[in-house]
C-alpha cells in the first residue's frame, strides 16, 4: 500500500487505487499523511477543512469523514501493511510505516545525494526522488491556507532537488543536461535566484554567452518590477564570473564556487532548452595453490594468511577456516554503527534510511572445508585489499580455469580478514559460469540494500538508482563486498562500492580486463596444484595414511585430475565411498579417458559440470576452435596449428584463441605456445562426438 502527496492524493494498493470520495476526506487523509505517526487533534483539522467560519456540525462532518477512510483503508488491507488509523480523544493518529508515503521517500532520496561530493552517484538517486512527483503536491485537497502552505513547502523541497541536479550534472560536466531541466523550473520559477544562477552558468558552460547574460538583466527587472529588490549575490556571482571568464577570453565560468556559500554553481540533466560459480565457497574446490604444477605455492600447508597484514593495519588474530567451521565469528564491530565510530540510534528519522540497527550483515559462506596453502594467494589479495596509498576503494579480480579454487581462496581470505570490516561482510554470486541466466546487478543490489537494512519499500526500482543509493549508504562505512563468479566487467561495476574504507574481490573465469581498464582492478592469479599441494589436499581429505601407503599413486592422481582441487575432491570422494579401494586403483580407472570425466563427478559437482558452463558462454565460432584444438596430440600447439585443425584464417584464429586465454579454456605458456589441459581436451571431444550434449553433467561449476 502506498500513499500519494506528491501529485493528486491517492491510496493505491497493488496495481489498484482505492476510492477516496470527495476533497474534504482527501484533505483529511492528507492532513494526517503530512503529520505521520503523531495525533492530530480535531481542532486543526476544521481549522484546516474551512476556509472560513467552519459550519456547526463541522465536528460530525470530519468524524464521518475519518469514519469512511477507516473503512476505506481496511477494506485495502492495511492490517497487513501495519497501517492503523486511531483515535485518541478528540484527535486522530495514522499509524504506518513512514517509507509508504511518497514524501518521505522524496526527503531520504535528496538527504543521500551527494551532488558535489558524489555527482554520480546524486544524478540517478536525484532522478528517482523526482520521478515521485506526479503534479503539484496536494492535488485534490481543499483550496485552505494550510494546505497551501504545505503545498508550497513540498514544491520548496522539490525545486531543491531541482537545483541539486543541476549542480550534480554540471560537476560531471553534463552542462546540456544541467542547462535543460533548469531552463524548465526556470520560467516556471523566474524569481528563484537559485535555478536561474545554476541556469547561467550552465548555458555559458555550454557557449550560450549572451543568453546567460540576457536570463541575469531580465531576473534583474523582474526583481526590480515585482519585488522591488535587487539581485542577490548568488545571482550577483554567477554574472560577474561569466564577465571575468569573457574578459579573459575563456568559454567557460573556470571553477565555479562552492554551492554551499553565497554563490552557488547551476546544471541539471534533461534535454534541449527551448530559448545500467558456485554458490559457496566450499563447494568450489575449497583447497587452491599458487604455482602452478612447480609446487610452489606450499599447498600441504595449513593457511593462517602468513605474511599478510589486516585490511586495517592493525594486529589482529585472524580467523582460521577450518573444516566444518561456522562462519568467522566475533563481535566485529558494535551493532549501529555507521563505520566512522558513530552510533546511529535505531529507528531514528531523518537519516539515510539504511536502517542501522542491528547486527551488520555477515553474508559470507561457511569458510571452505580443508582449505590448505594458497599463502601466495591470500597474501597477495592482503596487499591489493590494503593498499591505502591511492585513497580509493581497493579492488581485487580473483581469475583462473573452472574448478581451481577460486571462490574457496576468496572467501577465506574473507573470513580471515572479518573483524577489518566491522561494518559487515556482503557475498553474492553472480550465477555468471551457473545454470541459467547470470544475476541481474538489480536483483543483487536489492539483495545488498536488504542485508544493510533498507526497507523493500525504499529500494528502488532502477539498477542505476540502486546502485546509487548502495554507494550512498556504505560510503563511510569499512566494508567487504565478494562477488563471485561473474561473467563480466559490466556486471560488476554497478555492484562496486564507492567508499575508500570498502573493499571489492571478485571471482571470476574470465580476466575481466574491462576492470582493471575502468576501475584499477588488481588481477590475483590463481593456477593448479603441484604434485605437493594436490596430495596434500588427498591427505586432508581421505587421512594421510591412507595417501602415504602409496604416494606414487597420489601423484597420478594428482595428474590425472589436471592439478584441478574440484577433480581432486570429487576423486577423493570416490575413495571415501569405497574405503577398501587403494588410491592405485581408482588411478587405473581414470586412465580410461572414456570414464574419466564421470568419475570425477560427485552429485551435483564435478568437472565436466564446471567446464560445460564455461563453454555454454562462448561464441559458436569460439566453440568450434576449442572442439578443433581438443584434437590436437598432446594438448600443445601454436596459432598456425590451430588455424589448420579449425579451418579458420589466422587473424580469426588469433582472435578466437586470445578469447579462449581470456577465459582459461587455454593457456598462453609463451609468445604462440598455446596448452589446453588433458580434462578440457577430454570435455571438448565428448561434446563434438554427441552433437554438444554431454552425459557426465551435474550443476555445480566448480569455480
Amino acid at each position: 500500500m502506498e500513499f500519494s502527496l506528491l501529485g493528486p492524493i491517492s491510496v493505491t494498493t497493488g496495481s489498484a487505487e482505492l476510492s477516496l470520495g470527495p476533497a474534504k476526506r482527501r484533505s483529511v487523509l492528507a492532513l494526517l499523511l503530512l503529520q505521520p505517526n503523531t495525533t492530530v487533534p480535531l481542532e486543526q483539522l476544521i481549522d484546516s477543512l474551512w476556509e472560513d467560519e467552519p459550519p456547526e456540525h463541522a465536528r460530525t462532518v470530519v468524524q464521518g469523514h475519518v469514519s469512511r477512510l477507516r473503512a476505506t483503508l481496511a477494506e485495502g488491507g492495511a492490517e497487513a501493511y501495519g497501517i492503523e488509523l486511531a483515535t485518541h480523544g478528540s484527535a486522530y493518529l495514522l499509524r504506518l510505516p513512514e517509507e509508504l508515503i511518497d514524501a518521505h521517500r522524496f526527503g531520504e532520496l535528496v538527504a543521500l545525494a551527494r551532488p558535489e561530493a558524489a555527482p554520480a552517484d546524486a544524478v540517478p538517486l536525484l532522478r528517482e526522488a523526482l520521478g515521485l512527483w506526479r503534479g503539484p503536491a496536494l492535488t485534490g485537497t481543499v483550496t485552505s491556507p494550510p494546505f497551501a502552505a504545505a503545498a508550497h513547502a513540498l514544491e520548496e523541497r522539490r525545486l531543491t532537488a531541482v537545483e541539486a541536479l543541476g549542480r550534480a550534472h554540471g560537476a560531471l560536466g553534463e552542462h546540456e543536461q544541467a542547462a535543460a531541466i533548469l531552463y524548465s523550473a526556470a520560467v516556471n520559477h523566474p524569481l528563484r535566484e537559485g535555478l536561474i544562477a545554476g541556469l547561467m552558468r550552465a548555458l555559458f558552460h555550454t557557449g550560450r554567452q549572451s543568453d546567460a547574460l540576457e536570463w541575469f538583466h531580465r531576473t534583474r527587472r523582474l526583481l526590480n518590477e515585482e519585488l522591488g529588490v535587487d539581485p542577490g549575490e548568488r545571482l550577483r556571482g554567477a554574472y560577474e564570473d561569466i564577465l571575468r571568464a569573457e574578459a579573459a577570453g575563456g568559454g567557460r565560468t573556470g571553477a565555479a564556487r562552492p554551492a554551499g556559500g553565497a554563490r552557488g554553481t547551476g546544471g541539471a540533466s534533461g534535454g534541449t532548452p527551448s530559448g545500467g560459480t558456485s554458490s559457496s565457497g566450499a563447494s568450489s574446490g575449497g583447497t587452491s595453490s599458487g604455482g602452478g604444477r612447480s609446487g610452489a605455492s606450499g599447498e600441504g600447508r595449513s593457511a593462517t594468511g602468513s605474511g599478510a597484514r589486516p585490511v586495517d593495519g592493525t594486529a589482529q588474530a585472524p580467523v582460521q577456516g577450518s573444516a566444518g567451521s561456522d562462519e568467522a565469528r566475533g563481535d566485529a564491530g558494535a551493532a549501529g554503527t555507521d563505520g566512522t565510530g558513530q552510533g546511529t540510534p535505531g529507528g531514528s528519522r531523518g537519516g539515510s534510511g539504511s536502517g542501522r540497527a542491528g547486527a551488520p550483515p555477515r553474508l559470507l559462506p561457511r569458510p571452505p572445508a580443508r582449505f590448505l596453502g594458497r599463502e601466495d594467494q591470500l597474501a597477495g589479495l592482503t596487499d591489493v585489499l590494503t593498499d591505502g596509498t591511492t585513497g580509493e576503494s581497493p579492488l581485487a579480480v580473483v581469475a583462473g580455469p573452472a574448478g581451481v579454487g577460486k571462490t574457496a581462496c576468496a572467501v577465506q581470505w574473507a573470513h580471515l580478514y572479518a573483524g577489518s570490516f566491522p561494518d559487515g561482510q556482503l557475498f553474492a554470486d553472480l550465477r555468471g559460469f551457473g545454470e541459467g541466466d547470470e544475476a541481474p546487478p538489480a536483483e543483487i543490489l536489492r539483495d545488498f540494500l536488504l542485508a544493510l537494512g533498507t526497507p523493500p519499500e525504499r529500494v528502488p526500482s532502477s539498477a542505476q538508482a540502486a546502485s546509487a543509493l548502495f554507494r550512498s549508504l556504505v560510503a563511510e562505512r569499512r566494508l567487504l563486498v565478494v562477488l563471485d563468479n561473474a561473467r563480466s566487467s559490466a556486471q560488476v561495476r554497478p555492484l562496486l562500492p564507492g567508499g575508500p574504507h570498502c573493499a571489492t574481490v571478485v571471482t571470476s573465469r574470465s580476466r575481466l580486463d574491462g576492470l582493471v581498464a575502468t576501475d584499477c582492478a588488481r588481477p590475483v592469479g590463481i593456477q593448479t596444484l603441484g604434485h605437493e599441494e594436490g596430495a596434500a589436499l588427498l591427505g586432508a581429505m581421505l587421512g594421510p595414511d591412507r595417501v602415504a601407503e602409496d604416494p606414487a599413486a597420489a601423484r597420478e592422481l594428482v595428474d590425472l585430475c589436471d592439478g584441478l582441487p574440484l577433480a581432486l575432491r570429487a576423486a577423493a570422494a570416490q575413495l571415501t565411498a569405497r574405503p577398501r579401494w587403494r588410491l592405485a586403483r581408482l588411478a587405473a580407472a581414470l586412465r580410461d579417458e572414456r570414464r574419466r570425466l564421470a568419475l570425477l563427478s560427485a552429485e551435483d559437482t564435478g568437472i565436466a559440470a564446471a567446464l560445460r558452463m564455461s563453454v555454454a558462454r562462448l561464441s559458436a565460432d569460439d566453440a568450434r576452435l576449442l572442439s578443433a584444438l581438443a584434437t590436437s596430440a598432446d594438448g600443445h600447439l601454436n596459432a598456425s596449428l590451430a588455424a589448420a585443425l579449425a579451418g579458420y584464417d589466422p587473424e580469426r584464429t588469433q582472435d578466437g584463441l586470445d578469447r579462449l586465454t581470456e577465459m582459461h579454456l587455454v593457456d598462453e605458456e609463451a609468445t604462440d605456445v598455446y596448452t589446453i589441459s588433458t580434462l578440457t581436451q577430454l570435455f571438448a571431444r565428448d561434446e563434438r562426438g554427441e552433437g554438444g550434449e554431454s552425459d557426465t553433467g551435474g550443476s555445480g561449476d566448480g569455480s
